[in-house]
This record gives C-alpha cells, sequence and structure tokens, in this order.
C-alpha cells in the first residue's frame, strides 16, 4: 500500500505585518525569511515542492527548491481566499469601521463574509482539485506545499470533516507545519493528520 506524506508549511511575515491580506502580493518581511529559513533548518525530505503564486510563498519555495535541488511547482489555486474590502487592512482597522465584524465572520464565515470577498464554496473547490491533483501525480512521495493559513485550515477541514464554517477557528501561525498521511490511492485512499502548528 502506498503512503504519501504532505507537509504544509505556512509563510513567514509579510512586509507590513499582520493584516487581512488575502490576494494582496505582499513579499517576505525579513523577519518572515529568517521564519521560514529556522523552520526549514537542515531539513530535505521532499521530492517535490508545491507553492502558492503569491509572492510571500513563491520566493522562499523557489529559494529552498534552488538549494536543496528539489523540483518546485506554483499552483495558482493554492492562492489564499481573497479577502475583498477587508485587503490589506489590519484587524484594528476593521474593527474600527466595522465594530464586531471580524468576530461574526470568524463565527460564520459563510454568511458573514467581507463585501466583494471570494466565495468559500469556490475557495473549496479550487483547493480540493488542488489537493486532489497533488495526491494523484505525487503517489508514495514527501511533498512540501508552501501556502498560507486558509489553505491550511482547509486541508484540516477536509481531512477531519470539519464544517467549512468552523475552519476559521483553527489557528495557523508563521512559519507553522503541519503535516498528513495519505495511505492508498484514489477513492480509497485514507489521509490522516500527524501534526499541526508544529516544527520539523
Amino acid at each position: 500500500m502506498s503512503k504519501t506524506l504532505i507537509d504544509f508549511i505556512r509563510h513567514g511575515e509579510p512586509v507590513g505585518g499582520r493584516r487581512y491580506r488575502g490576494k494582496t502580493d505582499d513579499p517576505l518581511s525579513e523577519a518572515g525569511w529568517s521564519q521560514m529559513r529556522q523552520a526549514v533548518g537542515e531539513h530535505s525530505p521532499w521530492q517535490q515542492i508545491v507553492s502558492s503564486p503569491l509572492l510571500r510563498c513563491a520566493e522562499f519555495a523557489r529559494e529552498l527548491g534552488q538549494q536543496r535541488r528539489i523540483p518546485c511547482a506554483v499552483d495558482e489555486r493554492l492562492a489564499e481566499l481573497g479577502y475583498g474590502a477587508w485587503e490589506g487592512k489590519t484587524s484594528d482597522e476593521i474593527n474600527a469601521a466595522e465594530p464586531g465584524a471580524i468576530l461574526r465572520y470568524r463565527r460564520d464565515p459563510v454568511h458573514c463574509r467581507p463585501a466583494g470577498a471570494e466565495d468559500l464554496d469556490g475557495f473549496i473547490a479550487r483547493y480540493r482539485a488542488a489537493w486532489e491533483e497533488m495526491l494523484a501525480r505525487y503517489t508514495g512521495q514527501h511533498v512540501l506545499v508552501v501556502a498560507h493559513a486558509g489553505i491550511i485550515r482547509m486541508a484540516l477541514a477536509q481531512v477531519l470533516n470539519i464544517p467549512p464554517g468552523s475552519m476559521f477557528r483553527i489557528e495557523v501561525a508563521y512559519a507553522a507545519v503541519t503535516r498528513f498521511k495519505i495511505e492508498g490511492q484514489g477513492s480509497d485512499a485514507v489521509a490522516s493528520l500527524v501534526f499541526h502548528d508544529g516544527r520539523l
């Protein structure tokens, strides 16, 4: 029986610090680069790297791939969830303009999302398509996915059967690693969480 390992690592701190960034394409800050390099250290168990197209993920993924001689692919479907009117804003800025909006969103992201935000069903569909393609293409391999908190929450929701409306209650730290083990192939495959928000 085949066994596939998929490690997700969230990007480090971007330039501008904590914000609802979504598709806003800020690169990593110096602190963010340091967080990512420290998180990976000398580890190099992967046969493939797959990255979000956004700079805060893709630039590190390419550097790591070049240094460790690991193939690196970019998948547009692994971009962060789009936050519409909240893009680029801090929590304080959002709460000042819309008191209580963030807590309402975290309680019910299906019905209380920001104006112009990406549809959650569409986000789920594009993530699942990327996941299924990775499992088909990299069966039996150890893969590193460099992505975002929203993507990692979606991975956890899918594997653990968490309702999409509850996934924003999962914390994901900068440069933290989440590992999944997938046993078997196709419709018979079983995915398990090995650890979340950890270190290699």
